[in-house]
């Protein structure tokens, strides 16, 4: 058996369901490589378990499949587990060899999303933001520029690793190259956390700005009333 435990978005964020499938599992794994944890992987509140933090080869290999043909495997992952499509191949390629499997659910970033006062049905298609190098320029933008065509907001999930000055630079130039309208945008950064923190603003502005891994950029697109009431008091 394969559990896939999410931990929601603060060391407290696992839920009851979660601990008790960890008491049940020989061993527990962490995956640690698809976010920068806005706090101690040391402080999780998890019981006795000695947890294992594991890197993306073996996530990806046929090691957690393997062990969990023979005994109870805990996979623990930042957020909700199925953000990441990494977690979903691991579902599928485990079926396929008839091991069973089971996903217990948490918090995830667009939880937190809907606490900024954005509603959530009124998002489009999600991108991720890799860092550039050298002649490697990724189009991330071309879900944002479908996402204005139809007035929906837009979330950038940013790469681990890429500081905020840079990331909006990327942004900043990937506008002018798609022709997107960049006018002003929110940073969310440790959603979830007490250090919590979200600003709404220029690109020029939020440079200026001391923002700590991990942090998201949604574009907002044309804001209802209420949207703007929220990003006016709280932000």
């Amino acid at each position: 058996m394969l559990y896939i435990i999410g931990l929601g978005l603060n060391e407290r964020g696992i839920s009851k369901e979660g601990l008790l499938a960890i008491e049940k599992c020989s061993k527990v794994y962490l995956e640690a490589y698809t976010v920068n944890f806005p706090y101690d992987i040391k402080d999780l509140k998890l019981g006795k378990k000695k947890i294992e933090v594991l890197e993306r080869k073996d996530v990806e290999s046929n090691r957690l499949i393997k062990e969990a043909k023979g005994s109870k495997i805990g996979l623990l992952v930042y957020g909700s587990p199925l953000f990441a499509t990494t977690h979903m191949s691991l579902i599928l390629d485990a079926k396929k060899q008839k091991v069973r499997t089971k996903v217990i659910y948490a918090a995830s970033i667009f939880d937190a999303i809907a606490g900024i006062g954005l509603q959530l049905y009124k998002f489009g298609k999600i991108s991720s933001m890799p860092e550039a190098s050298g002649d490697y320029k990724p189009d991330f933008l071309q879900y944002v520029k479908e996402n204005q065509s139809i007035k929906a907001h837009s979330l950038i999930l940013i790469d681990i690793g890429l500081p905020l000055i840079k990331a909006l630079e990327q942004l900043e130039t990937a506008g002018k190259n798609k022709d997107v309208l960049l006018d002003k945008i929110i940073v969310c950064s440790n959603m979830g956390t007490d250090n919590e923190k979200v600003i709404y603003g220029k690109i020029n502005e939020l440079k200026k700005q001391k923002v700590k891994s991990p942090f998201c950029f949604i574009i907002p697109s044309d804001l209802h009333f209420l949207e703007k009431d929220a990003l006016n008091k709280d932000i």
